[in-house]
């Protein structure tokens, strides 16, 4: 285990297993995986502060795209005078080009975390005892590609986590487009780019690569980032749109 890591790796452990403890009585052999659950939505709610402020930061720059694109034709061949008048038009609107990312990057040291905490066999000298339970027969430790291979028993656990993950991340780009029609008042866009259509989907190849529990993390993750937009969306819509944004 890596010293960077160190710390909130054992102080993870700590949490997770103290939920196990306690949800186990309740929730026998699933209890591990609840306790993630569990884990993963406290620090969801930690977080919905910036979340929701990272989503006006979103709608922002999707009711800018027509300004941002006459910037970028009129001064196309002036790239510092582009970039002077890019940073005016997002300071006059009180927003940023990296008002949508900042939950994004706080989430990847959390996934880091949980990776390495059940890649450790030890923590804090002492076995990893997380590493003993399961999800309907799989290690929580387990990789999709090793034990028993892709096509085993055990590997169709592995492939019902990647399609819930899959289908909510379909859900959370299809919010995500009626999210950026909404807020400029146009059709939402059908000839977006392969990129933009594939890169919500990354998430499920981390988890073909990850242990089995970063894989109920993401599940986890995702369904409560779905959650925080369909809110965020629905509030939006019954104010009519119209909400001075400041992000």
């Amino acid at each position: 285990m890596t010293s960077l890591f160190g710390v909130p790796v054992d102080a993870v452990y700590h949490l997770v297993s103290g939920l196990t403890g306690v949800l186990t009585p309740v929730l026998g052999g699933v209890a591990a995986v609840a306790a993630i659950i569990v884990f993963t939505a406290a620090v969801r709610a930690v977080l919905m502060p910036l979340s929701f402020r990272a989503m006006r930061g979103q709608a922002v720059q999707a009711r800018l795209a027509p300004q941002l694109q006459a910037l970028q034709k009129r001064y196309a061949k002036q790239p510092e005078r582009l970039q002077r008048e890019m940073t005016t038009l997002y300071k006059r609107e009180g927003t940023s080009l990296f008002a949508g990312i900042t939950p994004l990057l706080l989430q990847w040291p959390l996934l880091s975390v949980v990776y390495i905490l059940f890649r450790s066999p030890h923590v804090a000298g002492k076995p990893n005892l997380l590493l003993s339970h399961d999800l309907l027969g799989v290690p929580l430790g387990m990789h999709w590609l090793s034990g028993a291979g892709a096509a085993s028993p055990q590997g169709l656990v592995f492939v019902g986590v990647f399609a819930l993950l899959a289908g909510l991340c379909w859900l959370s780009a299809r919010l995500g487009r009626l999210m950026t029609a909404q807020a400029t008042a146009a059709p939402a866009p059908g000839g977006a780019g392969v990129l933009v259509k594939v890169l919500p989907y990354l998430t499920v190849v981390i988890a073909a690569f990850a242990p089995l529990a970063a894989g109920v993390y993401l599940v986890a993750s995702t369904a409560w980032s779905l959650a925080e937009r369909a809110f965020f969306w629905r509030s939006r819509a019954r104010a009519g749109g119209q909400e001075v944004v400041k992000a």
